[in-house]
């Protein structure tokens, strides 16, 4: 299945129709990443205003991220089925709706409702946008440089959110929760003009519904748990008891997908050792970052006294370099190839990491935070775009949205499970809350710091031994001519 506006490999300008169509993708995935991040600054005011408890209160945040985590797979899976610009639509008017309804809401429940409605939206728009990508643009250069503007919108919107909920908490936490609505509306106006129909896939044999309740069931029980750990215990029944169901219906989940005539998940494509370099490489960089952004936040806030329009600000040299760099990294990969970039970047990610080792109780900004942010930015603009492109090389266009989930899901349950880890490291032995001073605080801080650079160089040492596989070098689109005497390209995969 081809969409309408596909593009060829010889062609080098895009009309216009077709960056509104990217640009409409990119707002989506803006907004995504920036409801990730935005709430975070807000939560206190949100727990003043609604009188919320701490546990009442985390659940604003992993609402959101139990909803997007939980049904990924489902969301990619539906928009190869279903149709990727009607699955995408839909979803994003659900955002809206949702963001407006936790922008006007006056009790806890219903605020954390919203938030699990906004991310199970997040998790139909997300697959079904990057599949429209990758079927939309052909695989190579223009595919790359199409998928580098799409997940650096990601990047700048996750880092944008900072600053932005800095800004707006100032007025009322009720704005970070608005803002995402109008957007999301225009965003989809110009959607419903834009983006190009695509065919459902009708050479299914019928919807595998066992196969989408125990996977989502699955990833939406682990998810919790991970969440849960920390607050009830490791090592608790429930934990315990918790992870046995989950490693059962994961069991259930891949024996329904080996005997299922259209699975949800084919898990043949597991077997390509770039496509679960990407998967694991995935995890480990979100993990990573979403675990020191976390650490950072609370180092900036509780020790230096920084305001969190000053936090925020912290962080925008690393969002402003992302940004900057979203045209140039199609041409790195084009150049160098995936494996080369991702462990570029992780190598970058891991030094950013080791250096904020270094920080104290006084803000040494110039010597210390300013370069860890500009690696860290240098490090997300690389790895981040070249995993999207590692992950949909090579797959076909009616797996498109099935590997965009699965890539999702490994970004949501990485973030998952390591900010958990590193949660449980900084708490151990009474945590940095219960510390008697500003030094027993940043003591507590320091292992949890030490973990996340622990995580990156398990994500890069997982990415080296892509260095080693010497592909066959890629075959230029041959142009042939179609029956009607249309030129046309004929897409060469070239497949590790």
């Amino acid at each position: 299945m081809t969409s309408p506006l596909n593009v060829p490999a010889t062609q080098a300008r895009w009309s216009p129709r077709l960056w509104g169509t990217l640009l409409v993708l990119c707002a989506a995935m803006f907004l995504d990443a920036l409801d990730v991040s935005m709430v975070g600054v807000a939560l206190p005011s949100i727990a003043t205003d609604l009188d919320l408890s701490t546990s009442t209160l985390q659940w604003i945040v992993s609402g959101y991220i139990l909803g997007y985590g939980g049904l990924l797979l489902l969301g990619g899976r539906a928009a190869d089925l279903l149709g990727r610009r009607r699955v995408f639509l839909i979803a994003l008017a659900v955002f809206a709706v949702a963001s407006l309804l936790g922008g006007l809401v006056d009790s806890g429940p219903l605020l954390i409702a919203s938030r699990f409605i906004k991310g199970l939206s997040a998790a139909f728009t997300a697959p079904a946008g990057l599949s429209i990508i990758t079927t939309t643009f052909q695989e190579g250069p223009q595919r790359n440089r199409a998928l580098a503007i799409y997940t650096t919108c990601a990047a700048t919107g996750f880092s944008m959110g900072l600053v932005l909920s800095g800004l707006l908490t100032e007025l009322s936490w009720r704005w970070t929760m608005l803002l995402p609505a109008p957007v999301a509306l225009l965003a989809l106006i110009a959607g419903i003009k834009l983006i190009p129909h695509s065919e459902r896939d009708n050479t299914h044999r019928g919807y595998d519904l066992p196969g989408a309740v125990t996977g989502t069931a699955a990833m939406l029980l682990l998810v919790f748990t991970v969440v849960q750990a920390p607050e009830v215990g490791w090592t608790s029944a429930r934990t315990l008891l918790s992870f046995l169901l989950t490693a059962l219906l994961l069991a259930s989940f891949v024996i329904i997908e080996r005997r299922s005539a259209n699975p949800l998940v084919r898990l043949g494509v597991l077997r390509s050792g770039p496509q679960v370099r990407a998967q694991l490489g995935a995890m480990a960089f979100f993990g990573s970052y979403v675990s020191f952004q976390f650490i950072v936040t609370q180092y900036m806030q509780s020790l230096l006294g920084w305001s969190a329009l000053q936090t925020a600000l912290a962080f925008l040299p690393a969002g402003v370099l992302v940004a900057l760099s979203s045209t140039k990294i199609g041409d790195l990969v084009d150049r160098f190839g995936t494996p080369k970039v991702i462990v570029t970047g992780f190598a970058l990610l891991v030094a950013g990491y080791a250096l904020f080792l270094r920080v104290d109780l006084h803000p040494r900004y110039a010597a210390v935070i300013l370069p860890s942010m500009l690696l860290l930015g240098a490090a997300c603009a690389l790895v981040f775009p070249s995993l999207n492109i590692q992950a949909t090389n090579g797959v076909d266009d009616d797996e498109q949205g099935m590997v965009s989930g699965l890539l999702n899901t490994s970004i949501q349950v990485g973030g998952a499970i390591f900010l958990a880890v590193v949660t449980a490291v900084i708490t151990a032995g009474g945590g940095a809350e219960g510390a008697s001073s500003p030094q027993a605080v940043l003591d507590h801080y320091r292992p949890g710091l030490a973990v996340v650079t622990g995580i990156a160089v398990v994500g890069l040492l997982i990415t080296l031994p892509g260095l080693r596989r010497r592909a066959a070098a890629p075959q230029p689109s041959r142009v042939v001519a179609t029956s009607a005497g249309v030129p046309t390209a004929e897409k060469v995969v070239v497949r590790d």
